[in-house]
């Protein structure tokens, strides 16, 4: 199975947000054992915990990205301004492809709302529209970190 199948079928039969299921698809290729890996994205699901900030399918990439290429000691700034360059360059590329990293953008619905948060679950929209981005942001980290992964 390839890591974008990997990755939605976490999202579409494990019943696992966005951001897992993009995040623990390399979790372990990384150092970071899948469960952990589950736990520390899960609520970054809905746009971060349900408030249609920053899409899960991009937070989930961003940890990756930290995770891969981040800072871990206080003098090592090299890592630190490489890791944001990464992820700006993340954002640009899937921006690109989306029109926005917005979970609220990219839905047509706020989930900080709980009415509209209804609305999505009722519309099914998640099934819809989530996988294209969970796939689109798999595809980008490939290509991003392909040499490092």
């Amino acid at each position: 199975m390839n890591k974008s199948d990997e990755a939605l079928n976490t999202f579409t039969t494990g019943g696992f947000n966005c951001a897992q299921s993009v995040f623990s698809t390399f979790c372990e290729q990384l150092g970071l054992d899948k469960e952990t890996a589950l736990k520390i994205a899960c609520s970054f699901g809905g746009g971060m915990g349900h408030t249609g900030q920053t899409c899960g399918a991009v937070t989930g990439a961003f940890m990756l990205i930290g995770l891969k290429k981040g800072q871990f000691k206080a003098d090592d700034k090299e890592s630190k301004e490489k890791t944001y360059a990464l992820v700006e360059e993340f954002a640009a590329k899937f921006k690109a492809l989306h029109g926005s990293i917005s979970c609220k953008d990219l839905l047509g619905y706020d989930m900080s709302i709980p009415e509209e948060f209804e609305k999505v679950k009722e519309s099914g929209l998640t099934k819809i529209k989530c996988p294209q981005y969970i796939q689109s942001s798999i595809k980008l980290i490939e290509d991003i970190l392909l040499q490092e992964l």
